[in-house]
């Protein structure tokens, strides 16, 4: 039952995550560019690294996760 609810309220984070991102698209073109943001390209090969946007959305993630796990358990 607990995994049930964990699941449903993760759908419903990231349906609301996505459609927050889709209105707001335009605001968000620095995600993706931050200083850790490695790209590499020649002429036959393109490599992007995004570590600096990587950890900002797993900081970002934790924080959500643990706010979900502390307002379940009571």
């Amino acid at each position: 039952m607990y995994l049930g609810k964990f699941l449903i309220i993760a759908g419903i984070s990231l349906l609301f995550l996505g459609f927050i991102i889709y209105l707001f698209e335009d605001h968000l073109s620095w995600f993706g560019n931050l200083p850790l943001d490695f790209s590499f390209k020649s002429k036959s090969t393109q490599i992007y690294a995004p570590f600096g946007s990587m950890i900002i959305l797993s900081m970002i993630v934790s924080i959500i996760i643990n706010f979900f796990l502390k307002f379940l358990d009571k």
